[in-house]
């Protein structure tokens, strides 16, 4: 009979029966775990690991219906031989593809996760949020436990538009802002207010893979737009001169993150109005600089009254408060107005509430400032650890703002790369998803994001990337 001692981290996102099922199974896989041999019984084991029976007899149960075991009355559980050695991926399981889905978290081997949208989770200030949150239930119910209104909260909006002039030289009236629930669906809400559907959208190339993806479901016919090393290349938009609208991100390109220089700026507000065409802005993280002042938002700049401004708090404050904003042009609000009567409120009330409680109490503002503070370390931290480690050997780009930045593995391919990297506890990711032809993408780049990682994981995960990526040296 085996004895097997797997690392089971009880206190992991990850059931502790998925967590046993996935080591036996990548020990059966990887032949560690011999065919005809037995299995400890469900009581010994559930003794030998500290864990219920139940937690044993549902791994053993998952891996009898798949295939991997059998169990035999008064023989216990045997390893049933592999027809192959590894299982085609189209073919495995629900439940192992799960697994290998991030929706269950990162697995246990895997110690740096560079994922872009995560935030620094552990400096949140969570007891000052959760006062607000308490606050905003104690408020009027018709107003906090209701459908809210069409537009968002009116005291958030008066905030919002106090935080855009602030910190982005936007001025505007509460009544041109619209409130909903994360940028994907904010534009969703943009194309049916402006009546976008069929119609032709310029778009930069590469470009956000989520924005995309809503309007292509929603008809829209996307015209990509090259770009240059400062941003939109305005010359081909020749090629777009009928488009109604051009998506772009000036302040922090995504996902190659340079900046549109004020000049361009001007060109691309003139090609607009000469067009009759409007300009949407992501202003997705422009909090967050480490090299320069922030320029203006185009929006600061639009004196034709063209600009569509967007902005979220998911890089700011909250992924799961889901709140995102526009600002609409002046010529656009009453034809939005009636067409936003027909379609509900997505962001709850009673969080509107309480991010309202949070902004009005300037606590908004001194998070903010922290958080300046910290992801600029962070950032110095994560850039200082790659040009050590690699030296000459790879390029960053895109590093000057943000919560991402692009490595260039000269030479390499990201195919090759990240299994390697996942096998000294790293994941990093390919941006290739946000080109239209993934293979125009350029095979040795990477995605790495830094805002989830203190300074002391992000310098370290960049010495394992060293020690998988750079094997013939030693860190």
């Amino acid at each position: 009979m085996l004895s097997i001692t797997p690392l089971l981290e009880k206190k992991h996102r990850t059931p502790l029966y998925i967590q046993l099922y996935s080591y036996i199974r990548s020990g059966i896989e990887g032949g560690t775990l011999p065919a005809g041999e037995a299995l400890p019984s469900i009581r010994q084991l559930a003794q030998h690991l500290g864990i219920s029976k139940n937690t044993v007899e549902s791994a053993y149960g998952q891996l009898v219906a798949e295939g991997y075991l059998q169990n035999r009355e008064r023989a216990g559980y045997l390893i049933l031989p592999l027809e192959q050695p590894h299982t085609p991926a189209p073919l495995r399981s629900k439940l192992s593809r799960k697994l290998a889905g991030r929706q269950e978290g990162p697995s246990p081997a895997i110690l740096y996760d560079f994922h872009y949208g995560d935030i620094a989770f552990d400096r949140f200030p969570h007891s000052t949020w959760k006062t607000c949150v308490t606050e905003a239930l104690a408020a009027d119910h018709a107003k906090v436990l209701g459908y809210g209104e069409r537009l968002g909260h009116p005291g958030l909006r008066e905030e919002i538009a106090e935080y855009v002039y602030q910190s982005r030289g936007v001025i505007c009236d509460a009544d041109q802002i619209i409130i909903s629930a994360g940028t994907q669906h904010l534009m969703s809400v943009l194309v049916q207010l402006l009546q976008l559907h069929r119609e032709k959208i310029a778009m930069e190339e590469p470009g956000y893979s989520g924005v995309k993806s809503v309007l292509r479901n929603l008809g829209c016919s996307l015209i990509p737009v090259e770009v240059e090393s400062d941003g939109i290349d305005l010359s081909s938009l020749g090629a777009a001169k009928d488009a109604r609208l051009v998506y772009v991100t000036p302040s922090h390109q995504f996902p190659l993150g340079m900046v549109m220089p004020i000049q361009k700026r001007y060109r691309l507000l003139q090609w607009a109005a000469e067009h009759d065409s409007y300009i949407l802005e992501d202003d997705y993280d422009s909090e967050f600089r480490y090299s320069s002042e922030p320029i203006p938002a185009l929006k600061a700049l639009d004196s034709h009254d063209r600009v569509i401004y967007m902005g979220t708090f998911s890089k700011s404050f909250l992924p799961s408060a889901r709140l995102s904003y526009a600002i609409l042009p002046y010529s656009l609000l009453d034809a939005c107005s009636q067409r936003l009567s027909f379609i509900s409120p997505s962001v709850s009330p009673l969080i509107q509430e309480a991010i309202w409680l949070f902004m009005k109490r300037r606590h908004f503002a001194r998070h903010l400032r922290r958080m300046r503070r910290i992801y600029q370390s962070r950032h110095k931290a994560l850039t200082d650890a790659i040009r050590e480690v690699f030296g000459d050997k790879c390029g960053i780009i895109g590093d000057s703002s943000g919560m991402h930045l692009l490595l260039d593995m000269k030479g390499r391919q990201a195919s090759e790369l990240i299994p390697l990297a996942e096998r000294f506890g790293c994941r990093v990711y390919p941006p290739e998803k946000h080109w239209n032809n993934p293979l125009d993408c350029p095979a040795s780049y990477m995605m790495l994001g830094f805002g989830g990682l203190d300074e002391r994981q992000l310098q370290e995960g960049v010495r394992q990337l060293g020690r998988a990526w750079l094997q013939d040296i030693v860190i």
